[in-house]
């Protein structure tokens, strides 16, 4: 395998000396030339309808780019469905944590010096402390919930870039199928116009078919008018031509031998 290497190597060297020495500063633009006259031509020599179904596999292999953009919507969509319900749940545990500091702190202004909660009594600084730290927690939360609502907003816009996007793509897809059925259409017809234009009609065959019929037509009428000639009328109604009447025998020999009627008939 080296070998082989060393010798491939060794060729592409020799060739670009040859090249260099033929074509000098040039060479690189006549290698690019080159190169580009034969692809064009390689090119030229591929089928229509060979291209059009390469074009057709392009599309359909858009396919899988679709489905990896609906599943990264649909991971994206649960997040944000996700996210939004924690928030929802966040913000009913603030409500709440907030009427409760409102009611220690009603209670912490008031002139009592003991409280009941859930039976147990709780002083005043237990009251402060306990307010103190519901505060504090009520801050912290409050804070996690504008960072969440931030993100939020980032994410529904990415997840509405992604839609807008898979949207763009599937449209451009139905294009493209369309774009290719037409093309298909196109080079059936061109295809159909070629094969009318290649069909090769044989003239002298043709030549001599109609030259036969028009012997025969020509032998016909002779004889027609031969036959008209010798009075054979031909191809006419028979008008003239009357039913043999039937042969009295008896009448005949009357008037022959002079015979009366009642007279006996005998050999004379």
């Amino acid at each position: 395998m080296l070998f082989f290497g060393k010798k491939i190597l060794i060729g592409a060297a020799v060739l670009a000396t040859l090249g260099t020495f033929v074509f000098g500063r040039d060479v690189i633009s006549y290698m690019k030339t080159a190169g580009t006259s034969v692809r064009d031509a390689v090119k030229s020599e591929v089928p229509v309808d060979f291209e059009v179904e390469r074009a057709r596999k392009m599309v359909e292999d858009l396919v899988p780019d679709i489905r990896r953009c609906m599943h990264v919507i649909a991971e994206q969509q649960v997040d944000v469905e996700t996210l939004q319900q924690e928030m929802h749940e966040s913000e009913l545990a603030m409500k709440q944590q907030k009427e409760a500091m409102f009611t220690l702190r009603s209670d912490l202004e008031s002139n009592d010096t003991e409280f009941v909660y859930a039976s147990r009594t709780y002083s005043k600084d237990d009251i402060r402390s306990d307010l103190a730290q519901r505060f504090d927690r009520f801050k912290v939360a409050s804070e996690t919930l504008k960072r969440n609502q931030q993100i939020l907003k980032a994410r529904e816009k990415a997840l509405d870039a992604n839609r807008e996007k898979l949207e763009n793509m599937l449209s451009s897809k139905m294009d493209l199928e369309v774009q290719i059925e037409q093309l298909e259409a196109r080079l059936k017809s061109v295809q159909a116009a070629e094969t009318v234009s290649n069909l090769q009609i044989d003239n002298s065959q043709l030549t001599r078919a109609k030259s036969l019929i028009r012997d025969l037509n020509k032998q016909l009428d002779v004889k027609e008018k031969l036959l008209d000639a010798e009075g054979k009328f031909t191809g006419l109604i028979p008008v003239d031509t009357k039913a043999e009447e039937k042969r009295d025998v008896v009448k005949q020999m009357d008037e022959y031998f002079k015979l009366k009627s009642g007279d006996k008939v005998a050999a004379q």
